[in-house]
């Protein structure tokens, strides 16, 4: 039977600081990671007043850094590409915020709406273009900060496979 007691026997967890974790002040985990790039999504008043479009080139904004980390903003208008690239020795998640975009990668190539994400390891080579009518917008978050960009021909790119994918509606 469930009573009051049972919680004077365990105590109260509030009362005993340290069997609680302390809250993290910066993300560690790729978990974490992820979580930073949906929230800053999910609050527009972050990031919509900053987005800018550029036909000549791609836009970009640094909107964020940490220990060891850098948060990006970056707009697409349509036509716009990366060119094949990885990100050398930081890993990453892309969030789309607006529009659509096409990622490939020697494993073929898929669509990213609003909302969607891409997880990847260094060394993990794709292309990502905005090959439809309207401008896209994406959030990145490199860890650690983007220091390189190689950049890939086709017959150049190397198959890698370090990737995870986190796609949400």
């Amino acid at each position: 039977m469930n009573s009051d007691n049972d919680l004077q026997i365990a105590g109260d967890l509030l009362e005993v600081p340290h069997l609680l974790q302390a809250p993290r002040e910066h993300p560690a985990t790729v978990a974490d990671f992820v979580g930073l790039a949906r929230s800053i999504a999910a609050d527009r008043s972050q990031w919509a007043h900053l987005v800018q479009y550029d036909a000549t080139s791609r836009w970009y904004h640094r909107l964020r850094t940490g220990p060891g980390y850098e948060v990006w903003l970056l707009s697409w208008v349509p036509g716009q590409g990366s060119g094949l690239h990885d990100h050398g020795r930081s890993s990453g998640v892309l969030t789309v915020l607006e529009g659509t975009l096409t990622e490939r990668t020697e494993r073929g190539t898929r669509a990213l709406g609003v909302g969607a994400q891409r997880v990847f390891a260094p060394g993990y080579v794709h292309e990502v273009v905005n090959d439809a009518l309207e401008p896209a917008v994406t959030l990145h978050v490199y860890y650690p900060g983007l220091t390189e960009m190689p950049m890939y021909t086709a017959c150049t790119a190397r198959e890698t496979h370090d990737e995870v994918d986190v796609v949400t509606a």
